[in-house]
């Protein structure tokens, strides 16, 4: 089918420029794309989405509550709105807002933050993202108790990584004699085990804001999980939802033509031949959208990184995203995206907007430079027949943040639909977690297993452990003064173990 190639809207600042994308002619079929607008507009209509789970999916739903497909769904999400500003949602004098979360939970309010940040803002954000102790230990030492907020996000109430950052922040409260459910806020599915602990009755947290069934984390930044850190730092929320809304208006148009979203999930299709053969390069040229690239990879990967479509055939799909900021990549890897492997589909992101005059040589100022290699390196991209793309959006205010945000998921949800994947359910991130329990449940028995005889790997490790697992699990035990370890001369996997403070 014939592609428009300059999509521009000035009502809404944004220009999607695909005149040096792949060729039109590798993009799908008409009526392929046009099946993939019909199966959004059920989505938005309250169609099960999620089989897997027998979930809708209604993140469209976030900004413009009256698409939902009940009342109480509509209630709900304007309660959440109504709390957002209440004056004592923080202490009066708190200066910091200490995120806990990981994924979804924390990519979307780092992104939005990096964004909007001012040294104006009553408050600033940080993140507890890992469960790294020493990363931990100096986000926490870094902060003032008394003088900070701590808001968790964890939609099961459960999520370890999570858990495991509330409970370094409650000790660090503790340590502080700073009573911590009196700075505490948690965003949670209703009846989770956090949910439950935030409204003790004995010692109930500030607020309690709800993360949906219906929404995933991936897609929650337009819900509470973006919008009470927004509300804490000062940043203008109700833009960033009518920037989201606006877009979403925006990319519900039956002509795939005149349609944005449509528009880029095409060209992506076209330039991986619909089997994501080319990874997707994210080249924001303005500092503040930095974290895009970031933020991207797990909308993007996690949404149609699948093994299987939707009939159960092996399919492996994936579009692998990656990029920092223009210009820094151009110092960095784009010598490949030119010259090396022709497996890249790089999308340069700019604004309209320059920002401050900075004169530099020649009677040049800084912003003339920085245009200047963006288009220099998309001419050199140009030159190779490397595929590009321009978005440019007006500035890099909540608004326009709110726009990018709904026009990748929208092409997200609508390329899922191209190549029949499920885009909205991650069996391969369940199974890490089933992974990462199974590995502690063989670390606490190979520590019990442990005795004053040194014993190797194989005499330690329980039936149907991976001997390499059993190693590294032993090591860490080592590490951690658990138990002493006697190298093998030749073979690692033979190493020596027994319980610390033991041997005889």
């Amino acid at each position: 089918m014939s592609s428009t190639r300059l999509f521009r809207d000035l009502d809404l600042g944004l220009c999607l420029d695909l005149t040096d994308g792949p060729e039109p002619s590798l993009e799908p079929p008409r009526d392929a794309i046009e099946r993939a607008l019909a199966a959004m507009v059920a989505l938005e209509a309250g169609a099960v989405a999620n089989p897997d789970e027998g979930r809708q999916v209604g993140h469209y739903w976030l900004r413009d509550p009256s698409r939902a497909p009940s009342e109480a769904m509509r209630a709900a999400i304007r309660a959440a709105w109504g709390r957002l500003d209440a004056p004592d949602l923080a202490p009066a004098d708190c200066a910091t807002v200490l995120l806990v979360g990981i994924g979804g939970s924390a990519l979307g309010p780092q992104f939005v933050a990096h964004a909007l940040s001012e040294p104006s803002d009553p408050r600033r954000l940080v993140c507890l993202d890992n469960t790294d102790p020493e990363g931990m230990a100096a986000t926490l030492a870094a902060l003032d108790p008394a003088r900070t907020v701590v808001v968790v996000v964890s939609k099961s109430g459960g999520t370890p990584e999570t858990r495991n950052g509330m409970l370094a922040a409650q000790a660090a409260y503790r340590a502080a004699g700073v009573p911590f459910h009196r700075h505490a806020i948690a965003i949670t599915g209703p009846g989770s085990r956090l949910d439950r602990e935030a409204r003790d009755p004995t010692a109930p947290w500030r607020a309690v804001f709800p993360i949906f069934d219906w929404v995933g984390g991936r897609t929650s930044v337009t819900g509470p999980v973006g919008l009470v850190p927004m509300a804490l730092c000062g940043w203008d929320w109700r833009r960033f939802l009518a920037g989201a809304q606006r877009m979403d208006a925006r990319t519900r148009g039956a002509d795939p033509t005149d349609n944005p979203a449509a528009l880029l999930a095409m060209a992506w299709f076209a330039a991986g031949g619909g089997e994501g053969a080319r990874a997707l390069v994210l080249l924001p040229y303005r500092d503040r959208l930095a974290l895009l690239g970031r933020y991207l990879q797990q909308l993007v990967m996690e949404s149609v990184g699948k093994r299987l479509d939707r009939s159960g055939r092996r399919v492996d799909q994936g579009l692998t995203v990656y990029g920092n900021k223009g210009s820094t990549d151009q110092h960095a890897y784009l010598q490949q995206v030119r010259d090396g492997r022709n497996d890249t589909f790089t999308h340069f992101v700019d604004t309209r907007a320059q920002g401050p005059r900075i004169p530099v040589d020649d009677g040049f100022f800084a912003d003339d430079h920085l245009v200047g290699f963006l288009l220099g390196t998309q001419a050199a991209l140009r030159e190779r027949g490397r595929p590009s793309v321009r978005i440019e959006v007006a500035d890099c205010s909540a608004d326009s943040l709110g726009l990018l945000v709904a026009l990748f998921e929208r092409a997200v949800g609508l390329y899922a639909e191209l190549i029949d994947v499920n885009a909205y359910h991650q069996p391969g991130v369940e199974a890490g977690k089933r992974g990462a329990r199974s590995a502690l449940h063989t670390l606490e028995q190979l520590q019990g297993a442990l005795t004053g005889a040194p014993r190797d790997v194989g005499e330690l490790g329980p039936a149907g452990v991976d001997p390499r697992t059993a190693w590294r699990l032993l090591h860490h035990l080592a590490a951690t003064g658990r138990a002493e370890v006697r190298p093998h001369p030749t073979d690692p996997l033979q190493d020596g173990f027994w319980r610390s403070g033991t041997e005889e």
